[in-house]
């Protein structure tokens, strides 16, 4: 069921307290935490913000982004919709005392417009009703000149057919256990992320160890990953009821309609990672 007016597809909101409060990333080795921090947000200006700048996490789940940024900046917002999931980034940020926390969604954002030196939103704003919605309301608390950050799921417009092909299949299931009970989707899910994710993943990295070119092969992302990160992502990926996909021309245009400029893609995985700068006309 989706609120149209808080731009909040309830079911998954309520899907993503569950996976976090369940994967509450404190036991991912820590050097995988800041692997992965440091991919996401490789090419965010860090050295460009103000000192003891202000910004916000939008989505933030179990804070496993706050976690880096609260330590660069002097005071960062954690917004997420999902009690059970700003309950898991309170105890995990319990140390940080430039972190405000927020339960509230994109369309109403707790922060005043044009009040922000920055900010970010990873994995979130695909699983919005309106997407572009979402980013035009973060983009909105932003100053002039200040740069946000977005990950937003790719329509696999670089992949072959075949990879396609396979993902469609892939998504029918996702339909299907996203609307299981919490218990059973986590319980397939992490089926899956034992009999698929695990064996292809290590096999990635035997070829690529082998000299292979394994760019193509399937969850070769997955290839450097703890056990722990997969059985997240196969309960993220086939667990949530509602998801958008884009091209990165789609994303490029959401993030220019919506008021940012000078915008950068990270062009290796995970796609799409951009970044932008709020136009100094707005």
């Amino acid at each position: 069921m989706a609120d149209h007016a808080s731009n909040i597809d309830l079911k998954t909101v309520e899907g993503f307290g569950e996976e976090w409060a369940a994967f509450d990333q404190m036991n991912l080795p820590p050097s995988e935490q800041l692997r992965v921090f440091e991919e996401y947000f490789s090419i965010f200006p860090f050295e460009d913000l103000p000192q003891q700048a202000e910004g916000f996490d939008i989505g933030c789940g179990t804070g496993r982004w706050a976690h880096f940024v609260a330590e660069r900046v002097g005071l960062l917002h954690c917004i997420d919709p999902a009690a059970k999931a700003l309950a898991v980034a309170r105890r995990r940020l319990a140390d940080c005392p430039n972190v405000r926390f927020h339960e509230a969604g994109a369309a109403d954002i707790p922060l005043p417009d044009g009040s922000q030196d920055f900010g970010y939103a990873l994995g979130v704003l695909h699983h919005m009703p309106d997407t572009e919605a979402g980013l035009a309301n973060c983009v909105r608390k932003l100053k002039p000149g200040a740069p946000f950050l977005v990950y937003i799921y790719y329509a696999l417009e670089n992949r072959p057919g075949w990879f396609r092909a396979m993902w469609r299949a892939s998504d029918l299931l996702r339909r299907g256990i996203s609307r299981l009970s919490f218990p059973l989707r986590k319980s397939v899910t992490s089926i899956i992320a034992a009999a698929i994710y695990l064996p292809v993943a290590r096999a990635a990295r035997a070829m690529e160890k082998l000299g292979f070119d394994v760019r193509q092969f399937p969850l070769m992302i997955y290839r450097k990953s703890s056990f722990y990160t997969m059985r997240t992502d196969a309960l993220d990926r086939f667990g949530t009821r509602l998801e958008h996909r884009y091209s990165r021309s789609d994303i490029e245009g959401m993030m220019s309609r919506c008021g940012l400029t000078d915008i950068r893609f990270r062009e290796a995985m995970p796609h799409w990672v951009a970044c932008g700068r709020k136009s100094a006309s707005d």
